[in-house]
């Protein structure tokens, strides 16, 4: 479970401004009065079928509860906290070490503080401190891993900034990572002293350029310490089309016992024919000469190299991923496909492809989901396919 005394400061802060003179009381409880809670249900049923181990299969529900207070003299506060539970027998590997002989489904059980947090909102800066959610644009390089049900979020300082006309700036510093696997094991939590710089401007019509500085250095995972810089272009042709570029050079960090240097890229094309929404990506996490390849350890992984997760660490030799995907609305439905095809950076190694499809809906406030990959390793891991069911409901 997620350590919940790092945020005592923000609960005894809390608790001061319950009890404060009576001047001030009116605006206090207008504060309180402006709050909103909200309370959030997520059932899933995962099914996982992957050679080499026996197949895995989970219905898990999360419970969210949120309070989001009002502001008084612009600060304010946010309590959230998770519970993850397993309607069926937990006979999976969800990523804790038990049922090692299973395939892993990463949604182990626990009761957790995900978001603990006091902000001071200003005319253009807004400050956080205490456990956060940070997701920085498409999640690539920095991200919340929502769709497990155990979140990712950061303890630390954030501030943002837009106090430059269609200038936004984002700096964080985070001492601790809390993982998907949660704190019952030491690989759900990672000590940081790491340094997060986005910068944006969106002044241009014809697109949106992004420049970061991520300067990862994790002292659970030296493997993991990095500093990466990199720039992004969101371009816009017209409605209809509109493309990404984006390049980064990572080096090691910290005490990575790993020297090395590799690069990103990424080249999108999309575009919209009436309902229909097209993307042709080519994305490149590079290596070094075969020894270490460019790593992505805060991202969204999920969202990346094909839904079955089967590149969550890079491999040494990296990864080229050509991409095509195809979504539209078929009445109450959306549907969408997308395909992977997966080769080395170095060598001539073929990582295999990957085919996705889901389905999805709402009935009334319940939204439901249905979710399916299928991964050929072609020599290259073990082939995989992941099937999920999802309602989820947010009063």
């Amino acid at each position: 479970m997620k350590t919940f005394h790092r945020y005592l400061p923000c609960m005894a802060v809390a608790a001061a401004l319950s009890t404060p003179s009576a001047l001030a009381a009116e605006s206090i409880a207008g504060a309180f009065a402006d709050s909103d809670i909200k309370f959030k249900l997520r059932l899933r049923y995962e099914d996982v079928s992957q050679d080499g181990v026996s197949n895995s299969d989970a219905l898990t529900n999360k419970t969210r509860l949120t309070f989001t207070s009002g502001r008084y003299g612009g600060f304010g506060m946010l309590l959230e906290a998770d519970d993850i539970t397993a309607i069926s027998t937990v006979d999976y590997n969800d990523g804790t070490g038990i049922n090692t002989g299973t395939a892993v489904i990463a949604d182990p059980e626990g009761t957790e503080v995900n978001q603990a947090y006091l902000s001071y909102q200003g005319a253009d800066t807004l400050v956080k401190y205490g456990r956060q959610r940070i997701v920085l644009d498409n999640q690539r390089f920095v991200g919340g891993v929502a769709w497990r049900q155990n979140e990712q979020t950061y303890d630390g300082f954030s501030v943002t900034n837009n106090g430059v006309d269609d200038l936004s700036v984002f700096y964080a510093y985070v001492h601790n990572v809390n993982r998907i696997f949660g704190e019952d094991i030491a690989a759900g939590d990672h000590t940081h002293s790491t340094h997060l710089l986005n910068a944006a401007f969106s002044g241009w019509e014809a697109g949106k350029l992004i420049a970061y500085g991520y300067l990862i250095d994790n002292e659970s995972a030296r493997a993991l310490a990095s500093d990466t810089v990199g720039v992004r272009w969101e371009g816009r042709i017209n409605d209809q089309f509109s493309y990404n570029l984006e390049y980064a050079e990572q080096t090691d960090a910290g005490d990575n016992p790993n020297d090395y240097s590799a690069d990103y890229v990424l080249l999108e094309a999309m575009a919209k024919v009436g309902t229909v929404n097209v993307k042709l990506g080519y994305e490149l996490l590079g290596s070094d000469d075969g020894g270490t390849a460019f790593a992505t350890p805060l991202a969204t992984l999920h969202l990346f190299q094909g839904w079955a997760d089967k590149f969550l660490a890079t491999p040494a030799v990296g990864v080229e991923d050509i991409y095509l995907s195809v979504g539209t609305t078929l009445g109450a439905f959306k549907v969408g496909v997308v395909y992977h095809d997966l080769r080395a950076d170095e060598g001539s190694m073929d990582l295999g492809s990957e085919i996705g499809f889901n389905v999805g809906t709402k009935v009334g406030p319940v939204s439901l989901l249905v979710k399916y990959a299928d991964y050929s390793a072609d020599g290259f891991a073990t082939d995989t396919s992941k099937l999920w069911l999802m309602a989820e409901v947010t009063f």
